[in-house]
């Protein structure tokens, strides 16, 4: 009950001496046994690495095709998205996924209005424009219109209960984000593109969308199949050794 092995590896002592759930709380609140398929090491790293070397894959395209995209496949990478962790399980965010012509030209509009002030009126400052130079963007946003689907990310700062009450959701930027990298994953996964866009500021979201006043825009996404032949930037991502440290357990001398 308390982990006395992993695996079939002994352990003298329990693993833990604590218990979770605790009786009281199971009484209290539904659990229920993890669904866990354990795997063999070599098929662990095979399934690894086969799934890095696909998301290595992954660009975010500016120059979208007009072809369609079935609705079904918007919901189904929305319903991955909703799988991610939350902080208190609040499940704190919403989307918006958007394919009406008039709709999608009326939130270009807006967009682009953002980023004209931001890039030709200094909203910008020089270091942000020069970071972002080698990518070439400006505040035309074409794509916006023309990509069949725009799913707008809402993070909810609280919540609204149908008793008119409110109730304050619980690391909701951290929440929302990895919301927002499982969708990436699950576009990139079926076979379609997305380039993550944070028009800024993007207020205008929430009214052009009619969101209530508890959500606030996290990001839009673009989606669909990448123009034919569309170049995107040839940056090399960082290597291991400088996105991850390992401390390990000293080695016994």
């Amino acid at each position: 009950m308390l982990g006395w092995h992993d695996r079939g590896v002994e352990h003298p002592e329990p693993l833990y001496q604590h218990r979770y759930p605790s009786p009281e709380l199971e009484a209290q609140h539904p659990f229920r046994t993890l669904e866990f398929t354990p795997r063999d090491p070599e098929e662990m790293a095979q399934r690894a690495e086969t799934f890095a070397t696909f998301m290595g894959q992954r660009r975010s395209p500016r120059l979208f095709s007009d072809r369609p995209v079935p609705e079904a496949l918007i919901e189904a990478a929305i319903r991955t998205a909703g799988t991610a962790p939350s902080g208190a399980h609040k499940q704190p965010w919403h989307f918006v996924a958007v394919s009406d012509p008039g709709l999608k030209a009326t939130i270009r509009v807006a967009a682009e209005e953002e980023e004209r002030v931001n890039y030709l009126e200094n909203r910008m400052n020089a270091e942000w424009q020069e970071a972002l130079a080698p990518i070439g963007t400006d505040h035309h946003k074409e794509f916006l219109e023309v990509a069949p689907w725009l799913v707008v990310l809402f993070e909810q700062r609280y919540e609204l209960r149908s008793d008119g009450e409110s109730r304050k959701n619980y690391y909701v930027k951290e929440s929302v984000g990895m919301a927002a990298g499982l969708f990436v994953a699950a576009v990139h996964h079926m076979g379609l593109a997305t380039l993550p866009h944070t028009p800024s500021p993007m207020a205008f979201l929430r009214q052009v969308l009619d969101r209530g006043p508890n959500e606030r825009p996290f990001a839009m996404f673009p989606v669909g199949y990448p123009l034919p032949g569309v170049k995107v930037p040839d940056f090399a991502r960082k290597p291991l050794a400088e996105i991850m440290t390992a401390v390990t357990r000293p080695t016994p001398g």
